[in-house]
């Protein structure tokens, strides 16, 4: 979908500058350290290295306007997420979005990850949310899709053992491909996967997406899987200890 141009984006985006992690391939390793200092509270002290070191850290790759990385930060204050989204001009809505909800766990990266190790250290996240990803539908773009193959190996390596990945979207097409690649991935194991999410779960367990909203009220089925990341001795069929 074409997005709107923003006037002045860059100017704009100084508002938001402490939302904003401005060198993510130097965060890599100590992403949690970008958590230490409180945004909008001045009255809270900033976090300690052992409670930064407690607190599960996830990223959503693609956030959009941000509705559902500021829904869930909101449910889960002890928690840490990295909201990634390439297009300047649709994440500078969802900064807007969570500044405006006052989210102190979230930060924000407007990058493309072309290659998610450049980003984080292996096993450095606790969980990875794909909502809605572009689904790139023509044979010669299969590459560029989130859950190709190539991209799905980067991800497990980052996500640690035990974490997990969410993949969500309206596409019939891109989910049949999807769900190919997940189950053929040594690395991953089903916990639970839906071809009509909003069926299967009580509307009080799912964090929407704006597109999720739009196509559901259309009577869209949305599908869903979620895929727990193996040790690799684990995968190997061997024990891990």
């Amino acid at each position: 979908m074409r997005q709107r141009h923003i006037k002045n984006l860059d100017e704009r985006l100084k508002e938001y500058e402490r939302q904003l992690i401005s060198n993510p391939l130097e965060q890599k390793g100590c992403w949690r350290d970008a958590f230490r200092e409180p945004l909008f509270h001045k009255e809270r002290k900033p976090l300690s290295g052992e409670e930064l070191k407690s607190r599960p850290l996830y990223a959503e790759v693609g956030c959009g306007k941000g509705q559902f990385i500021t829904r869930l930060s909101a449910l889960h204050p002890e928690n840490l997420y990295l909201a990634i989204e390439g297009q300047g001009s649709v994440g500078f809505y969802a900064l807007r979005k969570a500044k405006a909800a006052e989210c102190e766990n979230v930060r924000f990266i407007l990058q493309y990850v072309h290659d998610a190790r450049d980003f984080f250290e292996k096993g450095e996240i606790d969980g990875l949310y794909l909502n809605f990803s572009d689904p790139w539908p023509k044979p010669r773009h299969e590459k560029r899709r989130l859950t190709s193959p190539r991209m799905l190996g980067e991800f497990a390596s980052v996500v640690k053992p035990g974490g997990f990945i969410e993949f969500k979207t309206d596409n019939d097409d891109l989910f049949a491909y999807s769900e190919e690649q997940f189950k053929a991935n040594p690395l991953m194991s089903v916990d639970f996967l839906s071809h009509d999410l909003h069926k299967d779960l009580p509307e009080d367990q799912i964090v929407t997406t704006e597109y999720e909203d739009k196509f559901s009220a259309r009577g869209k089925n949305i599908h869903f899987i979620r895929v727990r990341i193996l040790d690799p001795l684990e995968s190997e069929g061997g024990s891990a200890l």
